[in-house]
């Protein structure tokens, strides 16, 4: 077994494929439409779906937001350096909501960044999550 996607819903498909494309670094993999029950699908991630768990962002026609609620909490992404990615990601029009640094009573480095739709990603440095997992 394996995790093969997670879903989000957006109220812009065309804005949220730009972020995560052109400010996260992800590809659009695949995209389709249902006029029938009038959602759009658009799947993105780094790597093919048959390698790497992706981002489903689901358009429901006609809905331009949603109520996050309080029991979600954020997409977790490794990169080699947070603060660089932090720079990255504000060059290139994203919102940084936390800057790099040590996660509160630890070391590792964290920083959040929010997508078109307020959804939260964290972003941790790839040596410390690699070590948290005995890598």
């Amino acid at each position: 077994m394996r995790i093969l996607h997670t879903m989000i819903r957006v109220g812009n498909l065309k804005r949220s494929v730009d972020f995560y494309t052109k400010v996260m670094g992800m590809k659009l993999l695949r995209a389709s439409e249902n006029p029938e029950y009038q959602y759009s699908l658009a799947f993105v991630g780094y790597d093919n779906e048959s390698q790497a768990a992706v981002i489903e962002l689901t358009y429901n026609w006609g809905t331009e937001s949603y109520d996050h609620g309080n029991a979600f909490g954020h997409i977790a992404i490794g990169v080699d350096d947070v603060a660089k990615t932090c720079h990255d990601i504000k060059q290139a029009g994203g919102k940084v909501t936390r800057e790099a640094g040590p996660v509160k009573g630890g070391t590792t480095v964290i920083a959040f960044v929010e997508d078109p739709d307020g959804y939260k990603i964290e972003l941790i440095e790839n040596r410390q999550a690699d070590n948290a997992l005995g890598n």
